[in-house]
Order: C-alpha cells, then sequence, then structure tokens
C-alpha cells in the first residue's frame, strides 16, 4: 500500500468519527465532566483537613479526563496548525487565549496535578507543596476565563446533535473515568501519612 493510500484511508476512519466536529464534541462532553469533578475538588478546599482524603482521592481521579482534555485540545491545535482543512475551517481561538490564557493554564494545569502526584507519592512539606499551593492561585484564575470564554459555546455542543462515532466517544470517556478510578485506588494508599496526621497540610 502506497503512503498516500495509507493516509487517505486513516482519514476515512478518522471521519467517521466525526472529525473535526466530532474531536470538538468529545471536547465538550470531557469539559463537562470536569467541570463537576473539579468544582467538587474544589469545595474541599476550604474543609481541607476533614475532606483532604476526598481531596486526594477525585485529585487522582481527576488525572484521566485531564490527560483526555490536554490530547483533545492537543490534537485540535497541531490539526489547526498543521493546515487540516476542516480544523482550519473551525477558526483559531481568540487570540487572547491563544497566546497567553491558554499557555498559562496548561503550563499551571501540569504543574498542579504534578505536584499533587508527588505529594501523594512522597507525602511531605516543603518546595512542592508551596508550588501545589502557588499554582492553585494561578491555575484558578486562568481556569476561570478559560470557562468564561468557552463554557457558553460547550454547552451548545452539548446540546447540538452528536457527530458520528458518538458512541465511540463516549466509551474513550468512560474508559478515562475508569483509569482514573484505577489510578486513585492503587495509589490512595500512600497518602496514608497525610490522612493520619503524621504530615500536616498547614502547618
Amino acid at each position: 500500500m502506497t503512503t498516500s493510500a495509507a493516509a487517505t484511508r486513516v482519514r476515512y476512519r478518522l471521519r467517521r468519527f466525526g472529525g473535526a466536529a466530532g474531536n470538538a464534541r468529545l471536547t465538550a462532553v470531557t469539559g463537562a465532566l470536569l467541570l463537576v469533578l473539579l468544582a467538587v475538588e474544589g469545595a474541599t478546599i476550604p474543609f481541607i483537613r476533614p475532606l483532604l482524603s476526598v481531596h486526594i482521592f477525585v485529585g487522582l481521579l481527576l488525572l484521566g479526563p485531564v490527560a483526555l482534555k490536554l490530547g483533545t485540545t492537543g490534537y485540535r491545535f497541531a490539526r489547526y496548525y498543521g493546515g487540516a482543512r476542516e480544523y482550519v475551517a473551525l477558526g483559531p481561538p481568540e487570540l487572547l487565549m491563544r497566546v497567553l490564557v491558554a499557555p498559562v493554564l496548561v503550563l499551571t494545569t501540569l504543574t498542579l496535578f504534578g505536584t499533587g502526584v508527588a505529594l501523594v507519592a512522597g507525602p511531605h512539606r516543603g518546595a512542592v507543596l508551596g508550588l501545589h499551593k502557588a499554582s492553585f492561585v494561578v491555575w484558578f484564575g486562568a481556569c476561570g476565563i478559560h470557562v468564561l470564554a468557552y463554557g457558553l459555546r460547550t454547552f451548545r455542543r452539548l446540546a447540538a446533535a452528536a457527530p458520528a462515532g458518538e458512541l465511540v466517544r463516549l466509551a474513550v470517556v468512560l474508559v478515562t473515568i475508569a483509569a482514573g478510578v484505577v489510578v486513585a485506588v492503587e495509589a490512595y494508599p500512600l497518602a496514608a501519612p497525610w490522612l493520619h496526621g503524621e504530615v500536616g497540610w498547614d502547618r
């Protein structure tokens, strides 16, 4: 099979899953799921001592959906700047979001969850905990702008007729959630020093 024929077959298979519209739909579904899970995670922060176990478990569970959201948006970024026609037709993100908010949001997301995993894997206070808290402040601001900019569009996409491949997309989301649950269940025992007071969150 020639390279061009193989590329044509790949493009055909991708169109069967909805193409650019399918990717946008998957991003919207994942974004809505993240909004719910992040609201639960955020609600634990004012009551971090009694709800630390929930904070840790949900934070670990979020790793799956967060990875999926970064994947779908990163894929769109690559396809748009690679000149794929249907992705170019959707247009670029708003200039401010593209050059300022998105890079900050991605960087702080990686920092926030990366330090969170590090704190569970090796419970201790110090620079990592300080970075975790500081990155949350910046992340919260960037995420708030992101939600305000794209929230309405997200819900419009959820309300619209689904493009081809909806069952596949839902399966991907469910697998991602399941993966997050597995990670949370497996890693949760490592957080015992936090939960038993051997390491203080705010001391």
